[in-house]
Formats: C-alpha cells, structure tokens, sequence
C-alpha cells in the first residue's frame, strides 16, 4: 500500500461515497449498498479496491463481511498531507514578503 494506491481508490465517486459510510461504522455489503445503485458485484470490486489500497479492513461475523475503515491507511494519507502542511505556510509568508516589498 502506498499514497498512489490511496489516491486512485479514491479518485472514484463511488468509492469515496463507500468510504465515506464506513466512516461512520462498521457495515456489511448489503448495508452498504442501500441508497447506492450499485449490483453486488460491484459492490465487492469496489470493496477489493479499498482493502488493496489499506483503507478498509474486513471482520467475519457468522456468515456476514462486515468492513470497517482502517486507521492505518489514514495515517498514511495524514503522514503524506503533513509534508505539505509545513510547506505551504512558508511559501504563503513569503509571497506575502513579495507582495508587500512590490507595492513600495
């Protein structure tokens, strides 16, 4: 798993639409699917793509999925935005610097 993984599953709606209820709790396929028209099928490709990428993690409950967001593709995505949060700042006060050294 790496950034380019994270990145490209969640380049699709769908995916990110997926994701974004699991952020909310643990849920089977089927739960998943309701308000979604999307068959089965491409429920569980979608599913694939996510546990590929370390953002989702499943846990068999009986003969039930259930899939729940994974913490660790998170800290991944968090570790990749922190380097840019400490880049920009700087970047910003310095074209301040610039626009104010252009308007004297």
């Amino acid at each position: 798993m790496n950034e380019n993984d994270i990145f490209k599953a969640l380049a699709d709606p769908t995916r990110r639409a997926i994701f974004e209820k699991l952020a909310i709790g643990s849920m089977n396929a089927s739960a998943l699917r309701e308000g979604m028209q999307i068959s089965q099928s491409a429920m569980s490709q979608h599913l694939a793509v996510l546990r590929h990428a370390g953002l989702v993690c499943e846990e068999r409950q009986g003969r039930f999925v259930n899939y729940e967001v994974d913490p660790q593709g998170l800290a991944l995505i968090a570790r990749w935005l922190d380097k840019y949060r400490a880049f920009w700042p700087a970047q910003i006060d310095k074209l301040n610097i610039l626009l104010k050294d252009m308007d004297q």
